[in-house]
């Protein structure tokens, strides 16, 4: 179980948080400093004390991966998944007190309007969501997007701005408003805004950029952070920089009236999925593939405290050289092979063979799985992957990967029948 699995690191500045059995997908930072709240892949969100580094609450709820939290200004925090939902939580812990459930798809974004009265969402079906915290109302919707809404944000004066896979940034009237939303066409799709208190926008997406934008949606400055994608963006609190985080691993500190990049973090070298500043400006969180929420120096780049820099231990290392392990190797971010590794984004495969789905101890399956009559053996593994698990498991959770050949797929069973075999 994750909550067994959590390190107390001792002591104050320490520079990265264990607790996620998968990448942490989103974290902010509450408006005081002192809690920091991170969405994992695994499914759940975790409550963190910042400078003691250490996990307060693991919060489970959801049927997906956290993709977007928000901290609140009342002391709420909130998480929004893959599974449609939001949840908004105390900080003491237990379930739930409220849950927000009318996306079609994935929710890959969240913001908190500057009064604190409203959550926006943006999510994979094509919509943004704009709810009253205090409840009372269907919230206002959307959707003139072409394709998933990747991020969502508010400007000062209460207007909602989205990005989209269709490369456009769309401010929107506020709510009552006829005026047509202002539109603006970039390059590529857009991942990731953030506003500065003078109503400009920082957008960035998959051409490596992080754009400028004054409120009427004209472009200032551009400034290209490094070769890979651009999919999480912050400002900082007294609005002078971005910092801006690639699927290469690098995050750069942008001043925003020049372009200049001033520094990098160093490292962590793998994708950085999330950041944060802390109150002040002296100070980023961030959360990445390597499973940490991490602590970091803006002024220098450097790690607060100690840090581990090296690559995780590779799971299949015992098996050079076979060549089902090495087609298993897309699966290992997700499934464990034995049951003392416990479970990551999915469950672990330890005594797979002969095991009826949606069975495995603690594993919080979604709905349509559980109503199936399939058990695991070497003709099923094989199925699933030749046609596919959208196909040959609906409502799954899991990603959508096909193995086209025969053979690979052959190597697959042997390896899995080996490797989740009781020992």
């Amino acid at each position: 179980m994750l909550a067994t699995a959590l390190l107390l690191l001792g002591g104050p500045a320490q520079a990265q948080m264990r607790g996620h059995g998968g990448p942490v997908r989103a974290v902010a930072v509450s408006p005081d400093g002192r809690m920091a709240i991170s969405g994992g892949f695994d499914q759940t969100a975790i409550l963190w004390d910042i400078e003691a580094g250490v996990a307060r609450k693991v919060l489970r709820f959801h049927d997906g991966a956290v993709n977007a939290v928000a901290a609140l200004p009342d002391g709420r925090f909130a998480t929004a998944s893959e599974d449609g939902r939001i949840a908004l939580w105390t900080s003491a812990g237990g379930g739930p007190v409220q849950v927000i459930s009318a996306h079609e798809g994935p929710i890959a974004g969240l913001a908190v309007s500057p009064d604190g009265a409203l959550l926006a969402s943006a999510s994979w079906d094509g919509t943004a969501r704009i709810w009253p915290l205090a409840g009372g109302g269907a919230g206002r919707v959307i959707e003139e997007h072409k394709g998933p809404v990747n991020a969502v944000a508010f400007l000062p004066d209460g207007r909602v701005v989205t990005g989209g896979h269709d490369a456009t940034v769309r401010i929107w009237p506020l709510a009552g408003d006829t005026a047509a939303p202002v539109t603006a066409q970039l390059s590529s799709p857009v991942n990731a805004l953030a506003i500065a208190a003078d109503g400009e926008v920082a957008a960035a997406g998959a051409d490596f950029t992080v754009r400028f934008l004054a409120p009427d949606g004209a472009v200032r400055a551009e400034v290209e952070i490094a070769p890979a994608p651009v999919i999480a963006l912050d400002m900082s609190p007294d609005g002078a920089r971005v910092a801006a985080a690639t699927a290469g691993g690098a995050v750069a500190i942008v001043e925003r009236a020049t372009g200049r990049i001033l520094n990098r973090l160093v490292g962590p070298g793998l994708p950085v999925w999330s950041l944060a500043w802390r109150p002040g400006g002296a100070e980023i969180v961030t959360g990445g593939s390597d499973r940490l929420v991490r602590r970091w120096s803006a002024e220098t780049g450097a790690p607060v405290g100690p840090i581990a820099m090296s690559q995780l231990a590779d799971p299949l290392a015992e098996y050079a050289g076979d060549r089902g392990a090495e087609v298993f190797r897309a699966c290992v971010a997700c499934h464990t092979l034995k049951s003392s590794e416990g479970e990551r984004a999915g469950p672990t495969l330890a005594g797979v063979f002969g095991r009826r789905i949606a069975t495995a101890p603690d594993y919080r399956y979604s709905e349509p799985l559980r109503k199936m009559d399939i058990v695991w053996d070497a003709r099923t593994i094989a199925e699933l992957f030749d046609v596919g698990p959208a196909r040959y498991t609906p409502g799954t959770k899991m990603p959508e990967q096909r193995i086209t050949s025969a053979a690979d797929r052959e190597a697959l069973v042997q390896f899995l029948q080996r490797a989740t075999a009781p020992r």
